[in-house]
């Protein structure tokens, strides 16, 4: 089998007893365009970076706004203490991972977009994105970040 597909049909990549799931699947590299394509609709993702505890994943809302991904988070606090430098126009490089996964047909894809997050800490930066959809699940005020993506991964797993 290429390096490039995988037989999903089971953990071991062997037949599996279930006659729905044996259908052959491969794995598609997916370009920069192709990632912006999947995260367009925007969702629910994971802000990943070094905190000062090692690596973190946490959830957040996001949509893209022109070529940038503006995330929501809850806890700007944490994100003060961890991804602000406090050198003016110094930011911290972060990953944004988003995925779509059909577990039952085992499709799906998954994009990492690695970029600078800028906090949006003014008003007329804020304004664009208010009322976007990414207001926090909880009752506290959202806090926002721009990543202007400089490099992608994303994989799509489908049938043959």
């Amino acid at each position: 089998m290429p390096a490039d597909e995988a037989d999903l049909s089971s953990p071991s990549g062997s037949a599996s007893p279930d006659p729905g799931a044996s259908t052959r699947r491969v794995r598609e590299r997916l370009s920069g365009a192709e990632c912006m394509d999947l995260l367009a609709d925007g969702g629910m993702g994971r802000l990943v970076y070094t905190s000062r505890y090692g690596p973190i994943a946490l959830p957040v809302m996001y949509k893209i706004d022109g070529g940038s991904i503006v995330l929501s988070t809850w806890d700007p606090v944490l994100f003060d203490e961890d991804l602000r430098t406090g050198i003016e126009r110094a930011e911290y490089q972060v990953g944004v991972e988003a995925d779509q996964f059909d577990l039952e047909a085992r499709e799906g894809w998954v994009v990492v977009a690695w970029g600078a997050a800028h906090h949006l800490d003014t008003e007329v930066e804020r304004a664009p994105v208010i009322g976007a959809g990414l207001e926090p699940w909880i009752e506290v005020p959202a806090h926002f970040i721009r990543v202007n993506p400089t490099t992608f991964w994303g994989n799509r797993v489908r049938r043959a």
